[in-house]
């Protein structure tokens, strides 16, 4: 494997805490243990780029892996060694149960069949977990012959047990000093193949999804649903990276296990783990009628009741499934919560819980190409990272830096904040780091468009509570306002519900005698210089008409259209987007000055609005022929809104019953008029 520049920093940053991920996979299948397992005892034997080392430290691993894990069959084997040795070591998973019978704990070795396997409770006390799911461990176990000659007699017992997983404090220090090496692009990479992918298989936003599948290990009580196609890796992280996280498969589960015990007061699964993830997750339910009620609660507050006691807890609650259609089609036949057991999938008060609404089909399925094998970190300390990260808040990070838009409710922004918070803590681990406004904007919009898509589904069940689902945010005080959306519900070449950037404005062309009638869309930057250049190579003559009308237009009432903002001292560049066989853009002149004052102004124009009209070089609005014909493809295009110059109000009064209730019709007299109803308040 040749060395790039990540490995090389890696190497350098992090020395005895990383691990060549291909060297995981070797090991992955061949023995009964999750990956972690594997990484924990290479990263003890291999951290190092040498090749010699990573080969007699590989001979290690592969040693202890075959002597003390325990196949299928050779129970019966470890057992007699036990016996003829007086001890053995072996690496299994361990979970306890108190025996009230004879007042004593006793341990489940599953890999050797042994159910009632002797432990004092001191051992038990320092490591709690044992109790509920339990974990993985190297275990000392001996074997006394005296006692197995006794009546009920338990010859098995636990002599010692060493957690697979750091012990060390001080993992976050470590991961300060080595995050400095690193720039922001390469430490989101470095963290990808730490999971065990590889990120340049990968696109943007598919690095985007698998990032917010870290949140719930670094931010207390976050709520997350992910669900997609199968077979893009949904589960992997919550059981193969992590022993903070917990598996429950699909199936019934009992409050008992997930909250607490009635019986004996045992804390249940989100006390003792970090992220509690529900795999498969429409064919999870729970013993008790109570038990979707009891869940609800515990994701608001992060508290659950026992009779009187009320107990907190901050493990984070992950829902992953599988879509049987892809995501269109599931929008199609219902809304995108529809995997959802049914208790959950139409309650909107249960959805209002969810943090975050993860896109699972923005994934790739997996496959060989989508694993690593550079170095990343290895698991328990990556582990024992995050949960220490769990503690601190990045929210100080947002304070008089990001302003969200009036759409947001309480838990919307909560919501948001949190996400924030964690995709930041991610990408600068230590607090101290200044945080740059292109990370906090990378965070911001995707937080954004995680709640928002929570939102778009409540929309759909039905409640009009969540009727505005126009979420924005402002970056600084003198920000300008930019909306942000769910790409699987707008794209971004048609006329979507949400208003667009500033300089943005879609139009329509009545066309003319060689040209049917189009949709454009007109894209306007402005910067410092002066004058306005079309992009478009070579531009339409009749578009070029249209833009030297609007620009002498713009000049000419400058004081009417922009205030005290002098036109004369920007550079403005325009480019037209054709989205039918029409390409001239003739006639549009009104919407490229509404386009030039919006980006002048820095005002973005209302979402779903089409503006028609073309001006004459004396400012008056030219009169529209087909206006019917206009008003039509407007409709068909998803346009909610027209604005039209009031000279077609005769022609638009012949408009068909089935139309006119499909689209709001605002008529201006002059562009002024038109300007101010087009942009947003």
């Amino acid at each position: 494997m040749e060395l790039d520049a990540i490995d090389t920093l890696a190497a350098k940053a992090f020395e005895g805490y990383i691990v060549r991920k291909d060297l995981v996979r070797k090991f992955k299948g061949q023995y009964p243990v999750p990956t972690y397992v594997a990484e924990f005892l290479l990263g003890r034997y291999c951290s190092s780029t040498d090749d010699n080392e990573i080969e007699e430290g590989l001979q290690i691993v592969q040693r202890q892996l075959a002597d003390r894990t325990v196949r299928p069959g050779d129970e019966e084997y470890f057992k007699s060694k036990a016996r003829e040795n007086g001890s053995i070591r072996i690496i299994d998973i361990i979970t306890a149960r108190l025996d009230a019978k004879t007042d004593s704990y006793v341990v489940e070795l599953p890999s050797l069949r042994l159910r009632d396997v002797r432990i004092t409770p001191a051992l038990v006390q320092q490591h709690d977990r044992m109790l509920t799911g339990g974990f993985y461990a190297e275990i000392e176990l001996v074997y006394d012959a005296t006692i197995a000659q006794e009546q009920s007699g338990r010859p098995f017992g636990i002599e010692s047990i060493r957690e697979i997983q750091l012990s060390k404090r001080d993992a976050l220090d470590a991961m300060y000093r080595g995050r400095e090496m690193f720039n922001l692009e390469e430490w989101k990479k470095f963290l990808i193949r730490s999971i065990g992918l590889e990120p340049e298989a990968m696109t943007s936003r598919n690095m985007d999804v698998v990032f917010l599948r870290m949140v719930p290990y670094v931010e207390r009580n976050y709520n997350m649903v992910e669900l997609g196609p199968r077979g893009t890796g949904k589960s992997h992280l919550f059981q193969q990276v992590s022993p903070y996280s917990h598996l429950v498969s699909g199936g019934k589960t009992t409050v008992a296990r997930m909250f607490v015990n009635m019986a004996n007061g045992q804390r249940g699964l989100v006390c003792q783990y970090d992220v509690v993830c529900f795999d498969e997750i429409s064919g999870v339910s729970f013993d008790q009628k109570d038990g979707v009620n009891i869940m609800k609660g515990y994701m608001e507050s992060g508290e659950f009741s026992r009779g009187k006691e009320s107990i907190r807890a901050d493990g984070g609650i992950v829902m992953v499934g599988n879509f049987d259609v892809d995501v269109e089609h599931q929008q199609k036949i219902g809304h995108l919560f529809g995997p959802l057991p049914q208790e959950m999938r139409d309650d909107t008060a249960f959805q209002d819980r969810i943090h975050c609404y993860a896109p699972g089909w923005d994934v790739p399925k997996v496959s060989a190409q989508l694993f690593t094998n550079h170095f990343g970190l290895v698991s328990d300390f990556l582990s024992e990272c995050w949960t220490h990260l769990r503690n601190q808040s990045r929210l100080a990070a947002l304070q008089g830096r990001v302003f969200f838009g009036g759409a947001l409710s309480g838990r919307d922004t909560t919501a948001v904040q949190k996400t924030v918070s964690g995709l930041l803590k991610l990408v600068y681990p230590n607090p101290e780091t200044p945080i740059s406004d292109e990370a906090l904007e990378w965070a911001v919009r995707l937080a954004l468009e995680c709640r928002r898509r929570v939102k778009e589904q409540q929309k759909r069940i039905g409640s009009a509570e969540f009727r505005n689902t126009h979420f924005s945010y402002t970056l600084g005080q003198d920000g300008v306002e930019k909306f942000v959306v769910t790409p699987e519900l707008q794209s971004e070449d048609s006329i979507g519900s949400d208003p667009l950037p500033p300089g943005q404005i879609w139009t329509i062309s009545p066309g003319g005698l060689d040209e049917n009638a189009g949709l454009y869309r007109i894209e306007v930057t402005e910067g410092p210089g002066s004058g306005v250049k079309i992009l478009n190579r070579p531009a339409p003559a009749q578009f070029s008409e249209s833009v030297r009308y609007a620009e002498q237009n713009l000049y000419s009432r400058a004081k009417q259209l922009t205030g005290d903002r002098d036109p004369r001292e920007h550079e403005f560049s325009i480019q037209l987007r054709a989205f039918d066989t029409a390409k001239n853009g003739s006639a549009t002149g009104l919407a490229v000055l509404v386009a030039l004052c919006s980006a002048l102004l820095q005002k973005s124009i209302k979402g779903g609005l089409v503006v028609i009209g073309n001006l004459n070089l004396g400012g008056s609005i030219d009169p529209i022929h087909n206006a019917v014909s206009v008003t039509e493809l407007a409709i068909e295009k998803g346009a909610s809104t027209l604005l039209v110059p009031v000279s077609a109000r005769k022609q638009l009064n012949d408009l068909p019953d089935d139309l006119i209730t499909k689209v709001s019709i605002l008529y201006y007299t002059d562009a002024r008029e038109a300007l101010l109803k087009a942009i947003v308040e």
